[in-house]
């Protein structure tokens, strides 16, 4: 009977149950598969079938991976979302897909330069043999984002035509940041008005002051510049106004967060995410489908012939297959349990945040890992370790850390964003604090302050320079 067995006998099991889980609760998708696979490859009573099965409900699955059954919305129901567990793989990032990605991590947490956010956003578009001038031509770009190369040079070194090069760079000046690849600021300038008038409508008189006159008007010599353009000085200041709020001459530093020109840390990019989140339509409303990506391509479980052949084994060897058995029995109960607790975790979550996942930013709720943990009725340090280093792919295709649904002051900067963008003077940190107030935002100054910085947004008295 349990109830006359030791206590001692039963607690290292239950900890080492309780470890196990927190452990593998804690890795991505791609730290998961190496994991499983160093457990398979080290005990020989674990065994990989070579059949995909649904890792919730146990159906066969058809070849991409995904359940037919868990993963469809149920008709009337009303659900917040579909969650369920998905064994397809993500194939993601640019390039040819014969070639082999050899990224070290296999691109799971990366750190992105300039030249390889602008490639990865061009690649589709430039045909596979433009690609090794396109990056050669990002290969010499500076911290502004501009050539330190001549197009005639990279025409020459790859003895193709000029016109052929210059294509290449349209294509980069159109990416973001716009102006990308220009060979002067000027360059940079034009680029990115074309740009916006694609967009919206723009001073007849911008490109020409741009063309004729930026010495002028880098200088904020605006009688003179009034006088060569022959227009009022009025005029030339809401020209000035809309290039210094919708232009940038380095369009590289708009990359690295710094007006000022210096390089901040580099930036953390998700390639590969670790749940997808899409929206599908139950006949009545549309829901979020959220797959919680499993890397495990066949149905992992304890091989019934070396439990058999336990029987069959002198006694020196007994022991270490039971062992390995216990081992490998505790392994599949805790992946189990790792995407049970996934799986609630994100129901509650994707239910509490529909509006941000749909609708963007200024939509986050406030919500703390504690109070989710008081929610699902689990310690605080569960939703951390599953929340830490995971990525979600967002319906709008976007791929953001999974913490970032927990980001209480996302909001905030962004609603900081826009009234600083909207401003008609620069408004002092102390303004900026009531404005913030009407909007339902109450922070101090000191707070405003902080959220500016990360933002890489210049103090007022910085900004006036511009104006």
């Amino acid at each position: 009977m349990l109830h006359h067995l030791p206590l001692q006998t039963i607690k290292p099991l239950a900890t080492a149950h309780l470890a196990q889980t927190m452990s593998l609760l804690s890795l991505t998708a791609t730290e998961l598969q190496e994991h499983i696979e160093a457990e398979l490859s080290s005990n020989p009573a674990l065994e990989m079938l070579d059949e995909l099965r649904c890792p919730v409900c146990h159906r066969k699955l058809p070849p991409q991976g995904v359940c037919p059954v868990c993963s469809q919305p149920v008709l009337g129901q009303g659900e917040e979302a579909v969650v369920f567990i998905s064994t397809r793989e993500v194939y993601t990032g640019f390039g040819d897909p014969q070639e082999e990605d050899d990224r070290e991590d296999n691109g799971v947490l990366e750190e992105e330069s300039l030249a390889v956010h602008v490639f990865r956003q061009i690649a589709p578009d430039i045909p596979p043999e433009d690609r090794r001038i396109a990056a050669f031509l990002l290969t010499h770009l500076n911290e502004d984002g501009l050539l330190t190369i001549s197009l005639q040079e990279i025409a020459s070194y790859h003895h193709v035509s000029l016109e052929r090069v210059r294509r290449i760079q349209q294509m980069i000046q159109r990416a973001d940041p716009a102006g990308v690849g220009s060979t002067e600021p000027k360059e940079a300038l034009l680029a990115q008005l074309d740009l916006l008038e694609e967009v919206q409508s723009v001073p007849s008189l911008a490109r020409k002051v741009i063309e004729e006159g930026l010495d002028l008007l880098s200088r904020h010599q605006f009688h003179e510049l009034a006088r060569l353009m022959k227009v009022s000085v009025g005029e030339i200041q809401r020209v000035a106004s809309f290039i210094s709020k919708n232009l940038n001459p380095y369009p590289g530093r708009s990359f690295w967060g710094d007006a000022k020109g210096g390089k901040s840390p580099t930036q953390q990019v998700f390639y590969k995410p670790d749940i997808l989140i899409s929206l599908a339509s139950n006949g009545e409303q549309e829901v979020l489908v959220v797959e919680i990506l499993f890397p495990l391509w066949g149905t992992l479980r304890v091989n019934p012939l070396y439990r058999k052949a336990l029987q069959q084994v002198d006694e020196e060897l007994r022991e270490e297959m039971r062992q390995d058995l216990e081992r490998a029995s505790l392994f599949v109960k805790c992946l189990q349990q790792r995407n049970h607790t996934m799986q609630r975790l994100m129901q509650r979550l994707v239910a509490w945040q529909k509006d941000f996942i749909i609708k963007g930013e200024k939509h986050l709720r406030p919500l703390t890992r504690a109070q989710l943990a008081k929610e699902l009725g689990v310690h605080e340090s569960t939703i951390s370790r599953a929340v830490a280093n995971k990525a979600v792919q967002l319906p709008s295709g976007r791929i953001i850390p999974l913490s970032d649904f927990f980001d209480r002051s996302l909001s905030a900067r962004i609603v900081l964003k826009e009234l600083i963008m909207h401003e008609t003077k620069p408004l002092s940190d102390a303004e900026l604090v009531k404005l913030m107030a009407q909007r339902g935002y109450e922070v101090a100054r000191r707070t405003v302050a902080k959220y500016r910085a990360m933002e890489g947004i210049l103090p007022a008295n910085l900004r006036r320079a511009c104006y």
